[in-house]
């Protein structure tokens, strides 16, 4: 070296050069992010792993109650046939926790928005802690990038593992064909036993971080995401049998078991619709039809969506909330970038 490339006395030492073969800061900024996430955070890896063990331990004790409570003593009926339905107490405990299943889906979700809206995005903008990374070649976009892939990818692993589990649960207590409460079409099962999970967990990520950037408080921002999540969840629970046509069964007939009735009531001879709760009673209160005829009722219906609905009804949903996920998600990078740069 150089007289004229020797460092001065009391200038720092230089870096030294980086060795052949390794990445600059722009290639490895995203997985030191990454990394350093994992590693702050892994209290509440080790947590979710924990849910995600008790989930499938929950499912998987309950078949094995139900299957070794098949044929009690105790029972209502002697159990000579195998194949004959008897109510048990395993029974009737795994129809009542498995009818809960989806709730439980959203409920993790919901969570998952809340943490990343609090503890992972919104804390650090709240204590300035972003500063530090952004100072170590760290871009902000590659910064909230980090934080939104990382509980994007565990969330929809876990949860596809979860659902997975719950459904093969669902569909083996309600195998027996007197189990009540486990409808597919259920609010409290649906979300539980298709894509719609892992949906509703990708935009809770997407509206944890939106809500983040713009409110920048920790609890504040949890709680916007947690209302705006419920608001979602409640209004697809509500409309869900909106997103596909229903088909219509005309006369006194019924559509059949596993159907998922909609609506029911008279037509007019114009077609206009006329509902039982129109005349403030069921289709089989004394005097409704009465009431129906005088309203000018000429014929029965029944809409409804058979059990062959379920994935276009799932697909819908599913992509509804992909799309929603994605605008949040878009916004939030703007937002992050309007401010920051």
């Amino acid at each position: 070296m150089s007289a004229g490339t020797l460092p001065s006395p009391g200038s720092p030492n230089p870096p030294a050069p980086p060795e052949p073969g390794d990445a600059g800061p722009s290639s490895t900024s995203l997985r030191g992010s990454v990394r350093v996430l994992l590693r702050v955070h892994r209290r509440s890896l080790w947590a979710a792993g924990a849910i995600l063990v008790l989930g499938i331990g929950i499912v998987a004790a309950l078949l094995l109650w139900v299957a070794v409570q098949r044929c009690p003593a105790e029972n209502v009926a002697a159990c000579d046939d195998d194949d004959m339905y008897v109510i048990t107490t395993a029974q009737n405990a795994s129809e009542s926790l498995l009818s809960g299943g989806g709730t439980a889906i959203l409920l993790l979700a919901g969570l998952l928005g809340a943490f990343v809206a609090g503890p992972l995005v919104a804390r650090e903008l709240e204590n300035g802690t972003f500063r530090m990374a952004w100072a170590q070649s760290v871009s902000p976009a590659r910064w909230l990038a980090a934080r939104l892939a990382v509980p994007a990818a565990l969330g929809v692993a876990g949860i596809s593992v979860l659902c997975l589990v719950y459904r093969w649960g669902w569909n083996e207590i309600r195998a027996n064909p007197y189990a009540s409460g486990l409808a597919w079409f259920s609010d409290s099962v649906f979300p539980g036993i298709g894509p719609v999970a892992i949906g509703y967990v990708l935009l809770g990520v997407a509206v944890g971080a939106l809500c983040a950037v713009l409110i920048r408080r920790m609890l504040l921002s949890m709680a916007v995401t947690a209302v705006v999540l419920g608001v979602v969840m409640t209004g697809f629970g509500i409309r869900r049998w909106m997103l596909w046509p229903a088909d219509r069964l005309l006369g006194r007939g019924y559509p059949g078991s596993g159907s998922w009735v909609t609506e029911s009531g008279m037509l007019t001879a114009s077609g206009e619709k006329l509902l039982w709760r129109d005349c403030d009673s069921s289709f089989d209160a004394p005097g409704a039809v009465d009431c129906m005829t005088a309203r000018g009722g000429v014929t029965h219906f029944t809409d409804y969506h058979p059990a062959a609905h379920f994935w276009p009804l799932q697909l819908v949903e599913t992509g509804i909330l992909l799309a929603l996920a994605a605008l949040a998600a878009f916004a939030a990078f703007r937002v992050l970038r309007r401010l920051h740069g």
